[in-house]
């Protein structure tokens, strides 16, 4: 339990990307003292010089309560939150370094999406996988519907929290909501840490629809027939099948297929339009999720023997060179069978 002597709750923030330096500022402008751990010592420097991350979230006004480092043993001593919000293929390394410096009363919150190249594992069982058990009933997993840039703007915004022990989840809510922000919470951590991550892959294969210029009944067939994939996959991992229906599942999908913020979006239009995968990546400072996550879900499908047919196209046009535009011909020319819509 958190420490009661203390006047306000002592928070790390592990991550100053987009994502992890918008929390950072939401919690910080609620007066709470934020530590945030920063990869890049010269960007460390201008946040504590220029109080903006001219990097990942040019515009806006970081508070005075985030003090940023590059420290992680600063950024995990005394923590009564720690939120781990750096690149999903990074969580285990960092997550283990970041071990030594853990009290057994941190409450961890993961916001990275994906699932683990390596071992196929979602992120709730990568970091179960390191975190000792004294930890478990103190792991919380957000999602949802969230552009970093939306919510720094303050604009209304809602997303789903999930953890196994309902008194964790209370807590965090409680710390997160502003009058702009809202937390849902839900206890299936694999449904919603699995719908934060397959969403990117459906959201890369709906960029490359609208980059072949297709409109908008093919980007409705992908949203909803991507959404089928991921609850299909998700209950043979033992989600609920709801979860997928709600903020972490097709709120997030319908936001990051449609939205000239998404990122996977993004990527997916100029691969439509004839660019290279490489050259793409290479021309960004952002990871973009939706690529490695693609390359797990395939294999996690093959695995587990489940059909998904989108993710299996998106997989050859990212890995495989396929044309964009034969891909889609195949997804569509697939052999008839008797098909239920919805899928469960």
């Amino acid at each position: 339990m958190q420490d009661k002597n203390k006047q306000t709750p002592q928070i790390g923030v592990i991550g100053a990307g987009s994502w992890g330096t918008t929390l950072a500022n939401l919690l910080a402008w609620k007066g709470l003292k934020v530590s945030l751990w920063v990869y890049e010592r010269e960007l460390c420097n201008i946040l504590r010089e220029k109080r903006v991350n001219t990097l990942y979230l040019s515009g806006i006004k970081l508070s005075p309560h985030i003090h940023a480092t590059t420290s992680l043993k600063e950024a995990c001593t005394n923590k009564d939150f720690l939120f781990i919000v750096c690149p999903s293929q990074k969580v285990r390394g960092i997550l283990k370094r970041c071990l030594p410096h853990l009290s057994s009363q941190t409450t961890i919150i993961n916001a990275a999406k994906g699932i683990e190249n390596r071992s196929l594992l979602p992120m709730s069982q990568v970091v179960k996988e390191i975190l000792p058990p004294k930890y478990h009933k103190r792991l919380a997993f957000l999602s949802g519907p969230s552009f970093a840039m939306e919510v720094s703007q303050m604009h209304p915004t809602a997303v789903s929290l999930a953890s196994e022990e309902s008194f964790v989840a209370r807590e965090i809510q409680t710390l997160l909501s502003t009058p702009y922000f809202r937390v849902y919470a839900s206890t299936d951590v694999v449904g919603v840490t699995l719908g934060g991550a397959l969403k990117n892959v459906i959201a890369i294969a709906a960029g490359i629809s609208d980059g072949l210029g297709f409109g908008y009944n093919t980007r409705a067939a992908l949203i909803t027939r991507g959404l089928a994939e991921m609850t299909r996959l998700g209950c043979r991992m033992g989600a609920n099948a709801l979860t997928f229906s709600g903020l972490s599942g097709l709120g997030d999908l319908v936001l990051t297929c449609t939205s000239d913020l998404s990122r996977n979006r993004s990527l997916g239009i100029r691969l439509g339009k004839g660019e290279r995968l490489e050259d793409i990546l290479n021309g960004t400072r952002e990871v973009i999720e939706g690529v490695s996550t693609t390359k797990s879900a395939y294999q996690l499908s093959r695995k587990l023997k489940v059909e998904m047919p989108i993710t299996h196209q998106t997989h050859l046009v990212l890995y495989k060179n396929k044309s964009p535009k034969t891909a889609v011909s195949e997804l569509m020319s697939r052999n008839l069978r008797y098909e239920l819509d919805p899928p469960c």
